[in-house]
């Protein structure tokens, strides 16, 4: 490597005019965007500068070489990448590809629900010099979809700062149950759901109109790799629900939906024959339109759902922002469906592209 003389800055950089820089090494990558036609590195971090190189750097804008000199307390912005990305990456969770400009994208490793610990994430982002942005916390995610992106902003970083991140990175807990997570940003395998459903209204029992649910909970839960193990029909009678909702469970259900008799008119009684199956921590109503009637509660470790109409006209409700938090083996309550309030009024759009739209997104 030839000798060239250097300016030193005050950020850790050695400043060489270009046209003196050939044989030298590239300390960064080099970006060149080509409207419509490219935009990438046009030299890469580590390559050595030839005299056939200038030209093309000056049309780049470049007129200045830089040369690393990187002190103590430092690092280079793609060592600092890594060491952010380890300390925030859980279980799920994957680096994919080498860091570029400092920045590494993660992806899951399964299919899944993305996590993410919003309030720590907003600390993180608060430093200055590190920045991480994910996909929306509880989104659905598919393996190979890009979760999240880690980036250092500098090319040379204070180790202090690096310590701070990934410090705050690698205190991540959840919120409800306080227990620490596997990491800021991680990924939860979904369980596949054996599914008992009820389907409640005098009108559908006795056959005065057809029913249009079973199709739409099944095809929702065959969504997810599950099963539904029985449909059962039922009047407006609290006894023969509840009886049932027992079947279901004598025959394996591990999750009950039910459908219908959930408004205030004195002939559903659907959540009372819920209540009368022994259930509890029973939250009726959510701040969600399409589902204020929702209900959820718990038999044990048994979630039981009860969806309003709104569930057979609408492609997106509250159930489809719940389903996959259970599935997950979270235990939503009034707090959880509370949280819900904010992004939780559907647009009613033409065409519905659930749930790649604001619908849920808090």
């Amino acid at each position: 490597m030839c000798e060239a003389p250097a300016d030193k800055s005050a950020d850790g950089l050695n400043t060489t005019p270009l046209n003196e820089a050939v044989g030298l090494v590239l300390a960064h990558d080099i970006t060149e965007i080509r409207e419509g036609e490219f935009k990438g590195p046009a030299f890469r971090k580590g390559h050595i500068i030839r005299e056939e190189d200038i030209c093309h750097l000056q049309r780049l804008g470049k007129e200045n070489f830089f040369v690393l000199n990187i002190a103590e307390d430092e690092m280079h912005e793609d060592d600092a990448a890594y060491a952010l990305t380890y300390s925030l990456m859980g279980h799920g969770v994957e680096i994919s590809g080498a860091p570029r400009e400092g920045k590494i994208n993660l992806v899951a490793s399964i299919n899944g629900l993305l996590k993410v610990d919003k309030d720590k994430l907003l600390q993180f982002n608060m430093l200055g010099d590190v920045i991480c942005a994910t996909l929306h916390d509880n989104s659905t995610v598919r393996k190979g979809e890009m979760v999240a992106s880690v980036k250092t902003v500098p090319l040379l970083i204070k180790k202090a700062t690096i310590e701070k991140a990934s410090d705050i990175a690698k205190a991540s807990r959840d919120t409800v149950t306080g227990n620490k997570r596997t990491g800021l940003v991680e990924v939860r395998e979904m369980r596949c759901p054996a599914a008992g459903i009820v389907i409640t209204g005098n009108e559908i029992y006795y056959n005065r109109v057809q029913d249009s649910f079973a199709p739409v909970i099944r095809k929702k839960i065959e969504a997810y790799g599950g099963e539904v193990r029985g449909i059962f029909y039922a009047p407006d009678d609290e006894a023969f629900i509840e009886a049932r909702m027992r079947e279901l469970l004598e025959d394996g259900a591990d999750l009950i939906i039910t459908t219908g008799g959930m408004s205030v008119d004195p002939d559903d009684v659907t959540r009372f024959a819920i209540r009368r199956l022994g259930a509890t921590d029973i939250t009726y109503g959510s701040p969600v339109l399409p589902g204020a009637m929702f209900l959820i509660a718990y038999l044990g470790e048994i979630p039981i759902l009860g969806i309003p109409a709104c569930g057979m006209y609408h492609k997106a409700t509250v159930f489809d922002m719940v389903l996959p938090r259970l599935l997950a083996g979270e235990r939503p309550g009034r707090r959880e469906l509370a949280e819900l309030g904010h992004g939780g009024l559907c647009k009613k759009c033409d065409i519905c592209i659930y749930p790649h739209c604001p619908f849920g997104k808090q």
